[in-house]
């Protein structure tokens, strides 16, 4: 009963991060803070929803299964690291943020880069 308890709260939590991720590229005005709730949010969500997975099997049938294992670290690795890529690539091709962007701290280094290059 506990078990089933925590797998539930863990798919919950994460079906909550997920949606949260979709609203999120949906409202949000430009590609980077798009592109920061669908790395963030939605790795989170496939994270927990793993971890109830993991937790589903390890109950079930006794021992722990390695591969869901490894599944979340590569998405706990691999989630973050592409959404950085992404919007890293995005603002070297030009992509300009909403007029509602405060302040551009890789402007200046990138404009230091490009008079060295």
């Amino acid at each position: 009963m506990v078990t089933n308890s925590i797998i539930a709260i863990a798919f919950i939590l994460g079906t909550f991060f997920i949606v949260m991720a979709a609203i999120g590229v949906v409202r949000f005005p430009d590609a980077y803070t798009r592109a920061h709730a669908s790395s963030k949010s939605a790795t989170l969500g496939i994270l927990f929803i793993l971890i109830g997975v993991f937790i589903h099997f390890w109950h079930v049938d006794g021992e722990p299964n390695m591969r869901i294992l490894l599944g979340i670290i590569f998405i706990f690795l691999t989630g973050p690291i592409g959404g950085h890529m992404l919007t890293r690539a995005a603002y070297f091709s030009g992509v300009k943020p909403t007029s509602r962007t405060v302040r551009d701290d890789l402007a200046e280094e990138y404009e230091r880069k490009k008079r060295e290059s």
